[in-house]
Protein backbone atom coordinates (compact mmCIF):
# COMPACT_ATOMS: atom_id res chain seq x y z
CA UNK A 1 0.00 0.00 0.00
CA UNK A 2 1.30 3.43 -0.82
CA UNK A 3 1.23 6.30 1.41
CA UNK A 4 -1.86 7.86 -0.05
CA UNK A 5 -4.13 5.15 0.93
CA UNK A 6 -6.38 5.47 3.87
CA UNK A 7 -7.22 1.97 6.22
CA UNK A 8 -10.63 2.49 6.77
CA UNK A 9 -10.81 -1.03 8.32
CA UNK A 10 -8.82 -2.94 9.95
CA UNK A 11 -8.25 -6.66 10.83
CA UNK A 12 -10.40 -6.52 14.18
CA UNK A 13 -12.57 -4.33 12.55
CA UNK A 14 -13.59 -6.72 9.85
CA UNK A 15 -13.62 -9.47 11.43
CA UNK A 16 -16.80 -7.93 13.95
CA UNK A 17 -18.26 -7.35 10.99
CA UNK A 18 -18.11 -10.76 9.23
CA UNK A 19 -19.03 -11.73 12.98
CA UNK A 20 -22.33 -9.53 13.25
CA UNK A 21 -23.23 -10.12 9.58
CA UNK A 22 -23.16 -13.92 10.76
CA UNK A 23 -25.57 -13.16 13.13
CA UNK A 24 -27.88 -11.35 11.56
CA UNK A 25 -27.97 -13.60 8.69
CA UNK A 26 -28.44 -16.73 11.41
CA UNK A 27 -31.90 -14.45 12.81
CA UNK A 28 -33.01 -14.19 9.82
CA UNK A 29 -33.20 -18.14 8.54
CA UNK A 30 -32.62 -19.57 11.86
CA UNK A 31 -35.13 -22.20 10.64
CA UNK A 32 -33.15 -23.55 7.92
CA UNK A 33 -30.90 -26.54 7.52
CA UNK A 34 -28.43 -25.68 5.21
CA UNK A 35 -27.96 -21.74 3.04
CA UNK A 36 -25.74 -21.48 -0.18
CA UNK A 37 -23.64 -18.92 0.12
CA UNK A 38 -22.73 -17.30 -3.48
CA UNK A 39 -19.76 -15.09 -3.65
CA UNK A 40 -19.10 -13.35 -6.56
CA UNK A 41 -15.60 -13.81 -7.59
CA UNK A 42 -12.42 -12.31 -6.02
CA UNK A 43 -13.04 -11.05 -2.47
CA UNK A 44 -16.76 -11.97 -2.93
CA UNK A 45 -15.60 -15.79 -2.27
CA UNK A 46 -13.27 -15.15 0.49
CA UNK A 47 -16.17 -13.21 2.52
CA UNK A 48 -18.16 -16.08 1.59
CA UNK A 49 -15.85 -18.30 2.90
CA UNK A 50 -15.67 -16.50 6.16
CA UNK A 51 -19.24 -15.81 6.62
CA UNK A 52 -20.20 -19.14 5.99
CA UNK A 53 -17.61 -20.77 8.96
CA UNK A 54 -18.57 -18.49 11.05
CA UNK A 55 -22.41 -19.18 10.17
CA UNK A 56 -21.26 -23.02 10.96
CA UNK A 57 -19.84 -21.87 14.37
CA UNK A 58 -23.09 -20.35 16.09
CA UNK A 59 -25.57 -22.52 14.32
CA UNK A 60 -26.43 -25.96 13.26
CA UNK A 61 -27.06 -24.35 10.08
CA UNK A 62 -24.73 -26.11 7.47
CA UNK A 63 -23.37 -23.43 4.29
CA UNK A 64 -22.37 -24.61 0.99
CA UNK A 65 -20.44 -21.95 -1.18
CA UNK A 66 -20.51 -21.62 -4.78
CA UNK A 67 -18.30 -19.03 -6.58
CA UNK A 68 -20.14 -16.95 -9.38
CA UNK A 69 -18.11 -16.10 -12.23
CA UNK A 70 -19.24 -13.23 -14.36
CA UNK A 71 -17.63 -12.13 -17.72
CA UNK A 72 -16.82 -8.46 -17.72
CA UNK A 73 -16.93 -8.01 -21.52
CA UNK A 74 -19.93 -10.19 -21.69
CA UNK A 75 -22.32 -10.04 -18.04
CA UNK A 76 -24.71 -11.81 -19.46
CA UNK A 77 -22.09 -14.52 -19.26
CA UNK A 78 -22.81 -15.83 -15.44
CA UNK A 79 -21.56 -19.19 -14.64
CA UNK A 80 -20.91 -21.25 -11.53
CA UNK A 81 -17.57 -22.15 -10.80
CA UNK A 82 -18.10 -25.68 -8.96
CA UNK A 83 -20.03 -28.45 -11.13
CA UNK A 84 -23.34 -27.60 -8.94
CA UNK A 85 -26.77 -28.44 -11.32
CA UNK A 86 -28.62 -24.89 -10.39
CA UNK A 87 -31.76 -27.91 -9.64
CA UNK A 88 -29.65 -28.84 -6.66
CA UNK A 89 -30.07 -24.89 -4.73
CA UNK A 90 -34.23 -25.47 -5.42
CA UNK A 91 -36.33 -24.30 -2.23
CA UNK A 92 -32.75 -23.01 -0.61
CA UNK A 93 -32.16 -19.86 0.58
CA UNK A 94 -29.24 -18.20 -2.22
CA UNK A 95 -27.41 -15.43 -0.09
CA UNK A 96 -25.32 -13.22 -2.86
CA UNK A 97 -22.12 -12.40 -1.50
CA UNK A 98 -19.22 -9.28 -2.67
CA UNK A 99 -17.00 -6.91 -0.82
CA UNK A 100 -17.88 -3.57 -2.45
CA UNK A 101 -21.54 -2.64 -3.46
CA UNK A 102 -20.64 0.73 -5.40
CA UNK A 103 -23.79 0.92 -8.22
CA UNK A 104 -25.25 -2.31 -8.18
CA UNK A 105 -24.12 -3.83 -11.46
CA UNK A 106 -22.10 -6.74 -10.58
CA UNK A 107 -24.41 -7.85 -8.07
CA UNK A 108 -27.21 -7.47 -10.71
CA UNK A 109 -25.34 -9.09 -12.83
CA UNK A 110 -24.46 -11.85 -10.83
CA UNK A 111 -28.45 -12.86 -9.49
CA UNK A 112 -29.20 -13.31 -13.17
CA UNK A 113 -28.14 -17.11 -12.77
CA UNK A 114 -30.35 -17.58 -9.47
CA UNK A 115 -33.92 -15.68 -10.96
CA UNK A 116 -34.76 -18.50 -13.10
CA UNK A 117 -35.07 -21.06 -10.20
CA UNK A 118 -36.79 -21.96 -7.94
CA UNK A 119 -34.76 -20.52 -4.69
CA UNK A 120 -36.88 -19.90 -1.70
CA UNK A 121 -35.46 -16.50 -1.56
CA UNK A 122 -32.48 -14.22 -2.87
CA UNK A 123 -30.69 -11.81 -0.04
CA UNK A 124 -27.46 -10.10 -0.46
CA UNK A 125 -24.41 -9.08 1.47
CA UNK A 126 -21.61 -6.67 1.43
CA UNK A 127 -18.97 -5.91 2.91
CA UNK A 128 -18.79 -1.97 2.10
CA UNK A 129 -21.30 -0.10 0.83
CA UNK A 130 -20.56 3.32 -1.23
CA UNK A 131 -23.94 3.60 -2.55
CA UNK A 132 -23.84 4.74 -5.64
CA UNK A 133 -26.80 3.25 -7.34
CA UNK A 134 -27.31 2.84 -10.63
CA UNK A 135 -28.99 -0.50 -9.85
CA UNK A 136 -32.14 -1.32 -7.91
CA UNK A 137 -29.78 -3.35 -5.44
CA UNK A 138 -29.77 -2.90 -1.28
CA UNK A 139 -27.84 -4.99 0.80
CA UNK A 140 -29.67 -6.94 3.39
CA UNK A 141 -26.68 -7.49 5.13
CA UNK A 142 -24.35 -4.52 5.57
CA UNK A 143 -20.88 -4.84 6.79
CA UNK A 144 -20.05 -0.57 6.65
CA UNK A 145 -21.54 2.15 5.10
CA UNK A 146 -19.24 4.21 3.25
CA UNK A 147 -19.26 7.81 1.43
CA UNK A 148 -17.03 8.53 -0.77
CA UNK A 149 -16.63 10.16 -4.34
CA UNK A 150 -17.22 8.10 -7.94
CA UNK A 151 -13.36 8.73 -8.13
CA UNK A 152 -12.34 7.11 -4.98
CA UNK A 153 -11.14 3.24 -4.85
CA UNK A 154 -12.40 0.93 -2.28
CA UNK A 155 -9.95 -2.48 -2.12
CA UNK A 156 -11.12 -5.22 0.39
CA UNK A 157 -8.04 -7.17 1.32
CA UNK A 158 -9.27 -10.74 2.97
CA UNK A 159 -7.08 -13.57 4.06
CA UNK A 160 -3.65 -12.65 5.71
CA UNK A 161 -3.64 -8.96 6.85
CA UNK A 162 -7.17 -8.70 6.34
CA UNK A 163 -7.96 -4.61 5.94
CA UNK A 164 -9.92 -2.03 3.62
CA UNK A 165 -8.54 1.14 1.78
CA UNK A 166 -9.48 4.08 0.71
CA UNK A 167 -7.81 4.98 -2.76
Amino acid sequence: MTTTDNKILDAIAIRQKIRRMAYEIYERNFEEKSLVLAGIQGAGVDLARELGKEIESISEISVEILEVLIDKTDPDDVKISKNTPLSSITDKVVILVDDVLNTGRTMANGMKIFLGTSVKKIETVVLVNRSHKSFPILANYLGYELSTTLNDHVEVKLGKDPAVYLK
